[in-house]
């Protein structure tokens, strides 16, 4: 179990499966960019974080729903969260995520949805199968099944971004033309000057050349 003060944001979960670079930026070093993509879905999430919450029949819709684990160290809000009410009469939680643009064939945005089922099913003590992700170019849910697989990996992705919030080190960038060209931190990143030997590595090695030199004569 984490303490309250070791708490991570649900949304590094994202950052660390889409890149880990980003991540130390966004959470080690606290740097942010805005770019046209995130001001789209800056814009998107305004419209559904407004609080409160509203029923319609057997639905009862919150908005903005705060959520934690202690177990897996995570806290941060959920844009919608549907209690749908079953045949047991009990309510089992639904979370929908708000994404810009279209659904991504990496698990990036199906990780932060299963973060916060997680933190929901130790919050109220219930399973939840499943949840959707709202994307705003299709304007479309897609579904997501919270399955082993996924569980697991979100579950590894907590453990591991603790370890590198920890250990407080940045990795060094890998350009990657896919994600690179989407990042908002590129021109922070500078992943295409990045990408080869560090300016440390060569530094240390030209000191080592000048002392080994030195201890010759």
């Amino acid at each position: 179990m984490y303490a309250d003060d070791d708490l991570l944001p649900i949304s590094a979960l994202q950052h660390l499966q889409y890149c880990e670079r980003q991540c130390a930026l966004i959470h080690i070093e606290d740097v942010w960019s805005e770019n046209a993509l995130t001001a789209q879905g800056r814009v998107l999430h305004n419209r559904v974080d407004s609080g409160g919450h509203e029923t319609r029949g057997c639905v009862r819709t919150v908005y903005s729903l705060r959520l934690r684990s202690l177990r897996l160290g995570l806290t941060g809000q959920a844009d919608v969260v549907e209690f749908h009410l079953g045949d047991n009469q009990v309510w089992t939680p639904y979370p929908v995520e708000f994404k810009r643009g279209k659904p991504k064939t990496d698990p990036c945005d199906r990780v932060q949805l299963c973060a916060q089922a997680l933190c929901l099913e130790e919050m109220k003590g219930v399973h939840i199968p499943d949840g959707a992700l709202f994307y705003g170019e299709i304007r479309h849910r897609c579904e997501v099944a919270f399955d082993a697989g996924l569980r697991t990996l979100t579950e590894s992705l907590c453990l591991r971004l603790h370890e590198r919030i920890a250990r407080g080190i940045t990795p060094a960038a890998i350009y990657d033309e896919g994600k690179c060209g989407r990042c908002s931190l590129a021109e922070i990143c500078m992943p295409r000057a990045s990408s080869g030997p560090s300016a440390r590595k060569w530094l240390d090695a030209q000191l080592a050349e000048i002392e080994a030199q030195g201890a010759q004569l």
